[in-house]
């Protein structure tokens, strides 16, 4: 039902490479004036996989991420450098052929979305902000908001545990923690689908946090309507501790675990932004933030 009344009838297909790849996102973010990760450089041969070391010996710290991968899937996090060695946010070691090789694979297609020949990015490694860490395993956690027509629908913080190996992706056991979007502060969060109060490795709650720099995350959140025409979307952010909300990618086709990670179901509120659309056209990102955060308080 997600794909036939909301996804397909409100996501043009020809919109769909402005967020499938994370250059052309990031480019679109930029003209836009929305702070994103700085692309440090982009490996799109083997001779460029080839010059890797040099091209890496100003950065100790960077993400290396297929443009056009999806999921999380051949993202890699090194977290800083031990003489020859990458080090993981982990403390697991990668070497430079490892390194090499994992970024031929992404050239190779292993991660691309339709098996695709691809490029990798690599870039800024976000410090997360010290209040969002506190609640995250050896990994930085992210923010997912889902919009319809521009109206925020939903919102989680997705955040890093040792089964995850320090990524945020929830299939990769990572937890999934409701927003409530008036307040910015967390009200429900999952493992694996079942409902947790504290984190399995930290012990630390997980209710009751509060999200910092809401406001701009949801001004940034909004503005990717009108940046990408895509009338279902979900955008994904982190906080860095000194740049502050950072757009990391949107997604065209966002997934409905955020129901879960907020104990409530998507399509009441989709139904209603339906009709406040058709009612209201043209309407400001403000109002429409305004009109969410009123009718949607998060507390299921």
């Amino acid at each position: 039902m997600r794909n036939a009344r909301f996804l397909l009838p409100n996501n043009p297909r020809r919109l769909y490479g402005l967020v499938d790849n994370k250059l052309a996102t990031k480019r679109l973010a930029e003209e836009r004036g929305l702070a994103v990760p700085e692309t440090y450089f982009v490996v799109r041969s083997p001779y460029g996989a080839a010059r890797l070391g040099e091209r890496l010996a100003e950065h100790d710290s960077f993400v290396v991420k297929p443009a056009h991968g999806s999921g999380g899937n051949g993202v890699l996090i090194i977290a800083g450098r031990d003489e020859d060695r990458h080090v993981k946010p982990s403390g697991a070691f990668i070497g430079r052929s490892e390194l090499r090789n994992h970024i031929s694979n992404i050239l190779g297609g292993l991660f691309s979305l339709g098996g695709r020949k691809d490029c990798a990015l690599i870039e800024y490694r976000v410090r997360p902000a010290p209040d969002l860490m506190d609640l995250s395993y050896q990994g930085a956690p992210d923010i997912r908001v889902v919009l319809f027509h521009g109206y925020p629908v939903m919102a989680m913080l997705r955040v890093a545990t040792r089964e995850s190996d320090g990524r945020a992706n929830l299939h990769r056991g990572a937890l999934g923690v409701g927003i409530g979007l008036a307040s910015g502060r967390t009200i429900w969060s999952v493992h694996h689908g079942r409902p947790v109060v504290r984190h399995p490795d930290l012990k630390r709650p997980l209710i009751g946090c509060w999200v910092p720099g809401w406001d701009r995350i949801l001004a940034i959140a909004t503005s990717c309507y009108e940046m990408t025409g895509l009338g279902y979307l979900g955008v994904d952010m982190m906080i860095d501790e000194t740049r502050g909300p950072l757009l990391i990618e949107v997604n065209a086709r966002p997934g409905l675990a955020i129901q879960m990670a907020n104990g409530a179901g998507l399509f009441d509120r989709l139904e209603l932004i339906e009709r406040r659309h058709a009612s209201h056209p043209g309407e400001s990102p403000a109002k429409r933030i305004d009109f969410c955060r009123e009718r949607f308080c998060g507390e299921g």
